[in-house]
């Protein structure tokens, strides 16, 4: 077997590695996206499916008035529900809250080396 022939080989090895790790890369960034999910749905579970509803709302920026309109409900209970939220997610603000949200997307992955 010539130079060729063996530099041929180590290219063939070469390029039959980096498709096995484009392989796995796109299977942990499918696994990653998973988590992602999953973290939003813990998250969304500490709720009540009306507190799910208004927190919703106040992720997409609405205010206290559009939520009324929207969900058809009191002042009063909207008010009581982000109350609630608040408490069970340990914020001092909607603002605090949605933040803690939005972040669960942000967290720095963890290298696996």
């Amino acid at each position: 077997m010539d130079q060729s022939e063996k530099l041929l080989m180590g290219i063939e090895n070469i390029l039959s590695v980096a498709s096995e790790l484009i392989d796995e890369v796109a299977r942990l960034k499918s696994v990653e996206e998973e988590c992602k999910i999953l973290k939003e749905k813990v998250f969304m579970n500490q709720l009540t499916r009306a507190e799910q509803e208004v927190f919703a709302l106040a992720i997409d920026g609405h205010s206290i008035s559009e939520m009324q309109t929207i969900l058809h409900k009191e002042e009063s209970t909207i008010k009581s529900q982000r109350k609630s939220i608040l408490e069970k997610l340990n914020s001092f603000s909607m603002t605090e809250a949605v933040q803690k949200f939005q972040n669960l997307h942000q967290e720095p992955s963890r290298k696996l080396i």
